[in-house]
């Protein structure tokens, strides 16, 4: 996590393998590497480690830990401020991408109705897709489902609509492989010994149930 985020905390490569260096010593026990010791495995002269470092501690990647055991005082170099801030930062980079998701799916979603409807949606239309969205919690796929049962039903309207998705949310369908399953439910043609197989099936009244 850090090699791939070094650069969005504005860390040099070599600040960076630096802190990788700390990390190795602390790893194997030695929690307060000198700089003599740190540039002896890197291109850098313990003046320059020194100045990292000081430069980590005051953007608050490197901490200095002091404690006192049995009367000795002891120092030693902790990482938490820096893996907080990655953390902190892969879980912002996550939210981002979550809100174009949701965004682009939205806009996605006023625009396949709008082409079904074959109008643009009126003001009131909007704030009900918005209410499917934000108050029902319906899913961008979900609504998409329900826009199709309305259109193969030839009842496309609104109230038809949000009577569909009422009508799952009660029954706790949430996925289109549910929904998928449901539909072929009531739409299977009851077959009698003398019929074909074959044969349109019944559309479902969503108002009437």
């Amino acid at each position: 996590m850090l090699l791939e985020h070094y650069r969005k905390l504005h860390l040099s490569e070599t600040e960076c393998m630096l802190i990788i260096q700390i990390h190795s010593f602390v790893e194997k026990g030695e929690s307060f590497p000198t700089p003599d010791k740190l540039s002896e495995r890197m291109a850098l002269t313990e003046s320059e480690c020194l100045k990292i470092i000081q430069k980590l501690i005051k953007k608050t990647h490197l901490k200095i830990e002091k404690q006192d055991i049995d009367g000795i005082q002891t120092e030693s170099y902790s990482l938490e401020p820096l893996w907080e801030c990655i953390l902190m930062k892969v879980a912002e980079d996550h939210y981002r991408i979550k809100v174009a998701e949701t965004m682009e799916n939205q806009t996605d979603l006023y625009s396949l109705f709008e082409q079904e409807f074959g109008r643009p949606l009126s003001p009131l239309e909007c704030e009900t897709l918005a209410m499917w969205i934000d108050q029902d919690e319906h899913s961008t796929l979900v609504i998409k489902a329900a826009l199709r049962e309305a259109v193969i039903s030839n009842k496309l309207n609104f109230r038809y609509i949000d009577r569909i998705l009422f009508e799952w949310k009660k029954k706790g369908i949430k996925s289109v492989e549910e929904i998928r399953k449901h539909s072929e439910n009531f739409r299977k043609p009851a077959k009698k010994p003398e019929e074909s197989s074959e044969g349109p099936a019944p559309f479902y009244n969503w108002l009437e149930n």
